[in-house]
């Protein structure tokens, strides 16, 4: 029998007092919503702590999207931090829902959030704390339907034993879908399986369940899923996607936390996709179309959020915001709006070559912290292999730009281990750093008085699907801490602060992000072995996952390391995000020469496939320069 629901706080009150952040754990935030309809009940889980879970744009968007409709609710859940964890253990407090706590296992249906993955165990520890079953194998009949999306959710394989169902792509419609299909199929008295067969037919969802592995010459070890023989379901899930942007809420964001969270600040969505076809990034090639959001709508929105949540400081987001045809129009007209009630505008990174001196006055505003680019690698070489598309001359004349416009301190993101890389690219980060410091000094002056400062932070390249690069293995850890070590030696000016991925915890992102789904025995024993909160600095246990690894016959660097076949079917070729195989294979070939492939926004259409396998298009509200 499913778990009644009822509210529990009276059980979980007395351990706030033995608890470090007692308000993780608290309800009736400002903006939440209180009065949950019913009679189908979905609770939304981002498994981390509430500060680092509160501000997730995805959850936001799906919490007001379900609670929209009539008859349905949902609620939110984040995962208690260890000292809390343990007490709910010892207590016999099972894991309860943030509005009315409830118990987890009460609800019809439980949504997860995979927004990387290292939250894999997490996932784990969530369902063991609600008393929930940790494959979709082992549920009851009446056990709550277990479903999965995000970012992450792209080799999903892993964790795919897990979930009952995961959804791809755009979530705004398809989280209405699903839940509709659980609700009439709990009220038609039908069965799990017949429930799992039901969702199956919703678009943009895969059902692991209804697809066995299947291991031959023309697959990598880990395999294809395939559908299971009497099961009708699609070869290929294709991922949902909102074509009408500008019809979905540009805010979000409603609730007010009780304490100071990650990202504490108003998020606006400006535009979702980008056509830029970096080359090793995922959100680039599964988030297409590019779809720009109205300049009236973005302005307009941003201030009646800032005054119905009383935040200092809004973030105009995207995979690329400064993109946005009209984006220097957005940041004057809301500088204007704004002027003088103490509010800072700021965009997450700005691209080199769209930083010119009125995007650098716009970006500007009335205050001036820190700015952000990102090269991404230390030669032109380089960048062309990546398709970066961005020049020496685009950096020095944004930094140029912004420190005549008043900037002190510039932030430089690079990526180590991207194919073809030399000594002599690693070099290059160095001596690009101290140039972006010497055009500062120019402009600003010498000496310790002038402020002026360049940090770089230095990622490890986690190849990943559905990428130009999904074919290519992960550079061997031990590599990967001598090019650390030969950039630090290069580094020669104190004025320049180095920051880098621990080579341990990138290796066991890489597995994760290579495995099929026999790789879900690697996080289960990591989990019971006690992984958890692995993407914490502080928690994370490379001696654990290497147990782990180990008990299940495997090598973390040989997963991680490993190199595809071009031709070879992927873990993950059943799912799409329309992005087709022919066009990913063109663009790694094409990294091997350092070709690059121009942005369709801007250029001739690349021919990658998403707008005929989905019936859209990129919508652009101006002209890109």
């Amino acid at each position: 029998m499913r778990a009644r629901r009822e509210s529990l706080f009276h059980l979980l009150e007395p351990l706030l007092a033995h608890v470090e952040h007692p308000a993780r754990y608290l309800d009736h935030e400002w903006g939440s919503v209180q009065e949950q309809d019913g009679p189908f009940h979905l609770c939304m889980v981002y498994a981390d702590v509430y500060e680092v879970g509160q501000p997730n744009l995805g959850v936001a968007i799906l919490y007001n999207q379900v609670n929209a409709q009539k008859g349905m609710s949902c609620e939110r859940c984040y995962l208690p931090w260890k000292d809390m964890a343990a007490l709910m253990r010892e207590n016999e407090v099972p894991l309860l829902s943030l509005e009315s706590a409830s118990p987890l296992a009460s609800f019809d249906a439980i949504g997860f959030t995979l927004a990387h993955e290292l939250i894999a165990t997490n996932v784990l520890e969530t369902l063991d704390l609600a008393g929930i079953a940790l494959t979709s194998a082992e549920r009851d009949e009446d056990d709550p339907i277990i479903l999965a999306g995000g970012p992450s959710a792209w080799n999903c394989e892993p964790l795919a034993p897990v979930f009952d169902a995961v959804l791809l792509g755009d979530g705004e419609e398809s989280i209405v879908e699903a839940c509709a299909c659980i609700r009439d199929a709990r009220a038609r008295g039908l069965t799990r399986l017949e429930t799992l067969r039901r969702l199956a037919r919703v678009p943009g969802t895969y059902v692991p369940s209804l697809y066995d592995v299947v291991v031959d010459e023309s697959t990598t070890r880990w395999g294809r899923a395939v559908p299971r023989a009497g099961e009708d379901v699609p070869e290929v899930v294709l991922k949902r996607c909102v074509n009408d942007f500008a019809a979905t809420p540009a805010v979000a964001q409603r609730i007010v936390p009780y304490m100071g969270i990650v990202q504490d600040r108003l998020s606006v969505e400006v535009l979702r996709g980008c056509a830029r076809g970096c080359r090793f990034c995922q959100a680039g090639m599964t988030y297409r179309p590019v779809r720009e959001r109205p300049a009236d709508q973005v302005v307009r929105c941003s201030v009646e959020g800032l005054l119905a949540s009383g935040h200092n400081e809004i973030s105009l987001t995207s995979l690329s915001t400064t993109d946005h045809s009209q984006c220097a129009q957005i940041l004057n007209r809301m500088n204007s709006e704004l002027e003088s009630k103490g509010i800072r505008v700021s965009i997450p990174s700005q691209r080199l070559d769209s930083f010119g001196v009125e995007m650098a006055a716009a970006v500007a505003g009335g205050k001036r912290g820190g700015l952000t680019f990102a090269p991404e690698a230390g030669s032109q070489r380089l960048r062309d292999v990546i398709n970066k598309n961005v020049t020496e001359q685009d950096l020095e004349a944004a930094a140029r730009n912004a420190f005549e416009a008043g900037w002190r301190r510039m932030k430089l993101y690079f990526m180590m281990g991207l194919p073809t890389e030399t000594d002599e690219d690693v070099v290059g980060i160095a001596r690009m750093a101290e140039h972006v410091l010497e055009i500062g000094r120019e402009v600003v002056g010498r000496g310790p008085k002038s402020g002026v400062s360049v940090s770089i932070s230095v990622a490890v390249l986690v190849p990943k699907a559905f990428t130009p690069f999904q074919w290519c293995g992960q550079l061997d850890p031990d590599e990967v801490r001598r090019r650390q070590q030969l950039l630090l030696s290069e580094i020669r000016d104190r004025a320049i602060r180095v920051s880098y991925h621990d080579a341990s915890v990138s290796l066991v992102e890489g597995a994760l992000s290579k495995m099929g789904r026999a790789g879900f025995s690697l996080v289960r024993r990591a989990w019971e072995l006690g992984c958890s909160f692995d993407a914490w600095t502080s928690e994370f246990r490379f001696d654990l996952w290497e147990r782990a690894a180990a008990e299940c016959g495997l090598d973390l660097a040989d997963v991680a390391c490993e190199h595809f076949p071009l031709a070879a079917a992927l873990p993950w070729d059943h799912t799409s995000p329309g992005v087709s195989k022919g066009y990913l294979q063109r663009e790694w070939l094409r990294a091997a020469e350092g070709v690059t492939t121009p942005d369709c926004t801007r250029d001739t259409c690349a021919d990658c496939g998403v707008c005929p396998a989905l019936r859209v298009h990129n919508v652009i509200q101006g002209v890109r320069s």
